[in-house]
């Protein structure tokens, strides 16, 4: 049910309300309902990437609380709201309470910018895309918060480190969407999502597309970008003080954030709810947000750690040149070649296997190779004997 259907509906059983009233009632009953349907969500998602993280690792996972271990989010969330809320002694507590809620505060409230069908009431604004790019920086903040706020200077130093590789991997990402923008002329999510109803966007940019993918999964200090929380170095980094439902407000964030990132790159790059008419479009949206939630799961479970020096220059030695590469080639096809997309997806695959070719050389491991190994003089010294 859309806002307008919803708010009709409310005005046709409460028809001696105010229309401003209806209006904010309304409001109210729908943010209620995205939000008790995301947590839901998220909690259930926290069984299923724990169930497939165990089986990339040989392991069981889940498995003690219901069929399956179905019930183990109940579990998990009754234990957190049992435990102890504690609070440092020297924290600054306003900030330290404050830093949770605004964390899981934005990450629902990206949520209700996602298209799910033409009548998207958020989704369908002229700077939805804006919005949203805006509402999810803010995360670096409360990151910050949650880590200077503790007092603690693994938390700190944490806080410190995940607030450079969330604005270090921010441009880049803004930058791979100017060729979307370009090519579907709106700044509004349904508008890009209508824009693909010829041909998904993926296949117009692989570089683009690559480029805010990966830079996606940093920004949600993933696989393989986790090195916030670095667990021998920095203990938990910026939510090592964090206890309870605080802790859980975090944790709901981060099982959250896949799942907006493969429903924002399906609404970017896979055409959003287009597919074969006969089929329903929700059921389109929410088959590709799967895919790529999947394909998120697949790096984490098999991808190793980088070093945090490698994360930062990947972001501008390798992601930013390929963000602007992709600018450049839209921009150009776009005067020049205007809708032949057979001839732009062959110039950007090519282009893009170039620059993954020449990038991979210039950048890769071979300095990295080991020397012949040399025998130490005092090798067997006493063979003979």
């Amino acid at each position: 049910m859309s806002f307008n259907q919803l708010n009709k509906f409310m005005g046709d059983l409460l028809p001696f309300l105010p229309d401003s009233l209806l209006f904010i009632m309304s409001g109210i009953f729908m943010a209620a309902g995205i939000c008790t349907t995301l947590i839901g969500i998220g909690s259930v998602y926290t069984w299923f990437e724990r169930r497939v993280l165990a089986k990339f690792q040989s392991r069981i996972g889940p498995n003690r609380w219901g069929p399956f271990g179905l019930l183990q989010p109940i579990a998990d969330a009754v234990k957190l709201m049992l435990k102890e809320d504690i609070i440092p002694r020297t924290a600054d507590k306003l900030v330290f309470i404050a830093a949770p809620i605004i964390f899981l505060a934005t990450t629902l409230m990206v949520y209700s910018f996602i298209p799910l069908g033409e009548d998207s009431q958020l989704g369908g604004g002229n700077v939805a895309l804006l919005f949203v790019l805006g509402i999810t920086s803010i995360n670096a903040l409360t990151v910050f918060m949650a880590g200077w706020a503790s007092k603690n200077k693994y938390a700190i130093l944490g806080s410190i480190r995940a607030v450079a590789m969330l604005i270090s991997y921010e441009v880049p990402m803004a930058v791979s969407l100017m060729g979307v923008v370009m090519m579907s002329e709106s700044l509004s999510l349904v508008g890009i999502t209508k824009s693909q109803s010829t041909i998904p966007y993926i296949l117009i940019q692989p570089l683009g597309a690559m480029t805010f993918m990966i830079a996606a999964i940093a920004e949600m200090s993933r696989a393989p970008f986790d090195m916030v929380e670095s667990e021998s170095e920095l203990i938990g980094g910026y939510i090592t003080e964090y206890a309870g439902m605080k802790f859980a407000a975090f944790q709901l964030s981060e099982f959250l954030a896949p799942i907006f990132t493969s429903a924002f790159f399906t609404v970017l790059f896979l055409g959003g709810d287009s597919g074969f008419s006969f089929i329903p479009g929700i059921f389109w949206f929410s088959i590709k947000t799967f895919i790529v939630t999947c394909i998120l799961l697949w790096f984490r479970s098999t991808w190793p750690r980088l070093r945090i020096d490698q994360i930062m220059g990947f972001a501008w030695k390798v992601l930013m040149p390929a963000a602007i590469l992709n600018t450049l080639l839209i921009g150009l096809e776009i005067v020049f070649i205007g809708e032949n997309y057979l001839l732009q997806i062959i110039i950007n695959f090519l282009a893009a296997s170039l620059f993954i070719y020449f990038i991979a050389n210039v950048l890769g491991q071979k300095r990295l190779v080991l020397e012949k190994p040399v025998p130490s003089e005092l090798a067997n010294m006493d063979a003979n004997r």
